[in-house]
């Protein structure tokens, strides 16, 4: 049997065996999840919940309230090592193995010395280099919202127009209007295209393996 095992002093080791146990029953990634956020402070509880919402709603497919206490097989780890990329944010990248996986649930102590290396900068900095690494929807986003603005630009447009036919505006405010909205648009909208293209750039650089095979049927060698 070999295993790799990634835990903090802070974890529980008796949550070892139950992984071990899993492993034992078929999977090769076993998880180890954070039952309850009772010892941490309210800030901390909060900004660590609100990590893991946004990096799902990022589409990145990580496990809520784990962080890197987790058991992987000698295969799953010789998957991991195709993933070639500098930035290996491995709470987004484990799951993407596509092994049989499992959680166990465990409470984690308080902290008995020292202080957290998570400060609130170093906690943004971690989420911003997860959603980076994992997902180009922050791109797709600025595409949409460059849209939404020329399209309103559009409609400022027309009712500068109406308001300058009923002689409701002074001289240049029409004009003035319209390049304001127009103009702010079309940045964000050809920022966005530029991403789009950008963004298929920075994947197509990871090398990331197109698929994973778990087992091979029929093949004696």
């Amino acid at each position: 049997m070999t295993i790799s095992l990634d835990a903090d002093l802070q974890d529980d080791i008796n949550a070892i065996d139950d992984m071990v146990k899993c492993y034992k029953e078929g999977c090769d990634v076993v998880y180890g999840v954070r039952s309850a956020r009772d010892t941490d402070t309210f800030f901390k509880k909060f900004t660590a919940e609100s990590f893991y919402k946004i990096m799902r709603s990022m589409g990145a497919d990580v496990v809520y309230n784990h962080a890197d206490y987790r058991l992987m097989s000698s295969r799953a780890l010789d998957r991991l090592s195709e993933f070639d990329e500098v930035n290996l944010f491995l709470r987004g990248i484990v799951p993407m193995i596509g092994y049989k996986s499992d959680n166990v649930y465990y409470e984690r102590k308080e902290r008995l010395a020292g202080e957290s290396k998570y400060p609130l900068k170093k906690m943004l900095a971690f989420a911003w280099e997860g959603i980076t690494s994992l997902s180009t929807r922050p791109i797709k986003w600025i595409s949409f919202l460059g849209v939404a603005i020329f399209i309103v630009s559009i409609l400022m447009l027309l009712y500068s127009l109406f308001r300058h036919l009923t002689g409701a505006t002074v001289a240049g405010w029409t004009s003035t209007m319209f390049s304001i909205w127009a103009i702010g648009g079309l940045q964000l909208l050809a920022i966005g295209v530029i991403g789009e293209y950008i963004g298929k750039v920075y994947l197509e650089t990871k090398h990331r393996p197109k698929f994973i095979v778990e087992e091979y049927l029929g093949d004696e060698e």
